[in-house]
């Protein structure tokens, strides 16, 4: 069904005296929801049957046929104070309408009288009326009554105030900013062709503005009840210019939005043709586009991330793969899409397995072991814990590497592992720029490419072994790598996009702290790895070296028959280190040879004893030179802590005539020279107590040595021995070579606590010594010592060096020849 052509019937006049005659009496009203009828305008209206079709139909039969139409929004129940409440619909229940002492509704809004044109009733199931309404004039809503069949209401006309001249000047400034409109919007250019045609009178024209203009219905109202025609100018020129800039923006963002379609489509349509032509010719350009393309989708990259590869993915396309720059952005891309940015271990935090697997790689580190568990029940607790830094520092060959694979398999993480020994580049650490020919990531990222986990154990080797130079300080560029609060968002300067590297298990080793960098051993947790005792070698040997040995060799555990004896032979004969490694290398010779004579035709199990160690070791390679040799007068033992471990280091000291001038040799330190000035100083100043000759020190200049010069050797604790070999020279007394001694000293002969004991203890005690004299500040840190080692010596704490001088030194012989000059 179409709807009729209600614009054909003629309409009446505006309002003329018989309609304004026609106000005095009660009107139909008609409620148009959201629209403002204008006076002079023209709308049609399709109401459904019931109260409003009724109230058109009233209006058809009365003789003016006028209908008040008034917009929901502008009909208001007044409050106490008079003032505007919400609208109030027609149909609003009781409560929520206001109503005078009659019950009749009250209103005051502000509305249009329309007279009907030609009214049509449809049929066939159409129950709508369809209507043509002309405005005539505003009207003033006075009250508003209610009836069974439809409301009326009692209305007054509202006069116009026409504004004279200015209203003039508005009427071309609104007819200008309406053409500005059609010109951003070109559909409301019929509209104003309308305006200039029909709306001459400024009055006019505010009301075909207002209702073909897109205002909102507020702002129509708002025009509707303003009858000062200059203010409503004004009112319609600001919501035109608003409408304007809207307009204006509304079409910019268009225009750019097209502009981008059309910019993608253009580039979408030039890489098909280019993949078209690449594939004429034979490269297989467009098909690495597109396998890196689904690599880096896969590689749960990071927002920053995935900004940067889709960025550098774009230049790759448009880049000829004749060029240079093509290689340099595809390994770039390569490198992102290999990282693993969401893939993740998740960790074994089973505690009684983990100390099985530590326990079945290694024997003893029961401190290690510990810091290693604490930190999974910490994770069993709590899993978003970061990890830790450690910092395993002990002398080569106790397992500090190897304890790292361990701990990586007891988590059931990933291992890498980074030698940093000898580097001086800063860029070892941080990558090199893109900018260079050549140019890799940092070892840091290459560990985690390696291990394709972004929580594995990685371990940083000899850490006390990093220096540098011009190129930068590498030390210096782990210091965030190695912070648990920046390590988070490190950044590689090949790569520049932030890395998280909090859930990685950082390992360092170094054979010294002191080497390290402050700052840098400041952001780790360090862990002391001692030198492993004669019977923790002895069960290294027998559980891990040999069966290790003979599996290499080829060899059965019945072929080859070590007893214990040969075992401690090999340790204290031929290898004497902190270590194990000179005697796996041992252990290794011994195989083989067992070897040879097992592929030579011999069958039979070999027994290694002791007597057949000079066989084929050859004669032992260690001596033990401190416990063989006598008491001399002028020589005392001391002990030092070296980067393989505690040594037994020998100092001599000697008179000669001379003016009373020190000489040191040996290659001495700093802090060791003004050691031996110090031991000086309290020889002389006590020289009396001591008994030493009057003037000895004087008339003698005294020349102190420590063999092995070319080692460097240096700190404070060989003050003590120092001051008992000066003494011994002095007053001719031997001094004991198998009592060891440690401790630094002052000028007053006070003895003072030293570092490493335990090392210090250790290597005495593989020498043979099995007396020290130390620190009586040092006693707290025994216990630290093994119990086989504290159990087989003897220790003598003393607080001053005239206690330690009995302890040491024998009677006095005078007629011995060399050592006091």
């Amino acid at each position: 069904m179409t709807h009729p052509d209600l614009t054909s019937n003629a309409l009446p006049s505006p309002l003329g005296p018989p309609e304004r005659a026609a106000l005095g009496a009660p009107l139909p009203v008609m409620w148009t929801g959201e629209n403002v009828l204008f006076p002079a305008l023209t709308v049609p209206v399709t109401v459904a049957l019931g109260p409003e079709a009724r109230a058109i139909e009233a209006a058809a039969n009365a003789p003016a046929r006028l209908l008040v139409l008034i917009a929901s929004s502008a009909l208001a129940a007044p409050a106490a104070s008079a003032e505007r409440a919400d609208p109030v619909p027609y149909g609003t229940s009781e409560e929520s309408a206001a109503r005078d002492g009659t019950g009749a509704r009250v209103a005051a809004a502000t509305g249009a009288v329309a007279v009907l044109g030609r009214v049509l009733r449809m049929s066939h199931g159409d129950e709508t009326i369809h209507a043509l309404v002309l405005g005539l004039a505003r009207v003033r809503v006075e009250q508003v009554l209610e009836a069974p069949a439809f409301p009326t209401a009692l209305v007054h006309a509202l006069d116009e105030f026409p504004g004279g001249e200015e209203a003039q000047r508005l009427h071309r400034d609104v007819l200008a900013a309406f053409g500005e409109l059609a010109a951003v919007a070109p559909a409301y250019a019929k509209q104003l062709a309308d305006a200039e045609l029909h709306a001459q009178r400024p009055g006019d024209l505010a009301d075909f503005i207002a209702a073909n203009a897109p205002f909102k219905p507020p702002e129509r109202q708002r025009l509707l009840e303003t009858v000062d025609v200059v203010e409503r100018l004004r009112e319609v020129l600001l919501l035109l210019q608003r409408e304007t800039e809207r307009q204006r923006l509304s079409a910019e963002i268009e225009e750019d939005v097209q502009h981008r379609t059309a910019q993608r489509e253009r580039e979408f349509l030039l890489r098909e043709q280019m993949e078209a032509i690449r594939q004429e010719l034979g490269e297989t350009s467009g098909s690495d586009v597109a396998g890196l393309r689904r690599r880096l989708d896969a590689a749960l990259l990071t927002p920053e991330a995935r900004q940067v590869a889709d960025r550098e993915i774009l230049r790759l396309d448009r880049i000829s793969p004749l060029s240079p720059e093509y290689s340099t952005v595809r390994g770039y891309l390569e490198w992102i899409a290999a990282l693993p940015w969401g893939r993740r271990t998740p960790d074994h935090l089973d505690l009684d397995r983990a100390s099985a697997v530590l326990d079945e790689d290694h024997y003893g580190l029961e401190k290690v072991k510990e810091r290693i568990l604490e930190y999974l029940a910490v994770r069993k607790l709590r899993n978003d814990a970061r990890g830790p830094i450690l910092c395993f520092v002990g002398p080569p060959g106790v397992g500090k590497t190897s304890l790292g694979r361990s701990i990586a398999r007891a988590l059931g993480r990933e291992f890498a592992r980074a030698s940093l020994g000898g580097i001086r580049d800063e860029a070892a650490i941080r990558g090199f720029r893109r900018t260079y020919i050549g140019a890799l990531p940092g070892w840091i990222v290459q560990a985690l490419r390696r291990a394709e986990t972004n929580n594995p154990v990685i371990m940083l080797d000899e850490v006390d072994k990093i220096s540098g130079d011009a190129r930068g300080d590498p030390a210096s560029a782990l210091l965030e790598v190695l912070d648990p609060a920046q390590n988070a968002a490190f950044v590689d300067h090949y790569l520049e996009i932030p890395i998280d590297l909090s859930t990685v298990f950082f390992i360092c080793t170094a054979n010294q702290a002191d080497t390290i960098s402050p700052p840098l051993l400041d952001r780790m947790e360090t862990i002391d790895i001692p030198s492993y005792t004669d019977e923790e070698k002895l069960q290294i040997a027998r559980r891990y070296l040999l069966p290790r040995r003979l599996t290499e060799a080829g060899l059965t555990e019945t072929a080859v028959r070590v007893d214990d004896d040969a075992l401690r032979a090999i340790i204290s004969g031929y290898t004497r280190e902190a270590g194990v490694r000179a005697l796996d290398r041992a252990i290794g010779a011994v195989v083989r040879g067992v070897a040879l004579r097992i592929a030579r035709g011999d069958t039979g199990t070999a027994a290694i004893t002791t007597g057949r160690l000079a066989s084929i070791l050859g004669p032992a390679a260690v001596r033990d030179d401190v416990s063989a040799e006598p008491d001399e007068i002028g020589v005392a033992t001391g002990l030092a802590v070296t980067s393989i471990g505690g040594e037994v280091l020998t100092v001599e000291a000697a008179l000669m005539p001379g003016t009373g001038n020190l000489i040191l040799t040996g290659h001495l330190g700093d802090v060791m020279r003004e050691s031996a000035t110090a031991a000086l100083t309290y020889a002389r100043s006590h020289a009396l107590a001591l008994g030493i000759p009057p003037d000895a020190l004087d008339r003698h200049d005294v020349h102190v040595h420590v063999p092995a010069g070319a080692i460097p050797k240096d700190g404070p604790s060989a003050g003590l021995t120092i001051a008992v070999a000066l003494i011994s020279a002095a007053t001719r007394r031997p001094v004991h070579r198998r009592v060891a001694l440690t401790g630094e000293i002052t000028l007053r002969g006070r003895v003072l606590a030293v570092g490493g004991l335990k090392e210090k203890a250790l290597g005495a005690y593989r020498s043979g010594i099995r007396e020290l004299v130390g620190p009586r500040a040092n006693q707290q840190d025994w216990p630290d010592v093994p119990d086989a080692t504290r159990a087989g010596m003897t220790v003598h704490w003393c607080d001053r060096i005239d206690e330690v001088l009995p302890l040491v030194l024998g009677p006095s012989r005078e007629d011995e020849p060399g050592a006091g000059g």
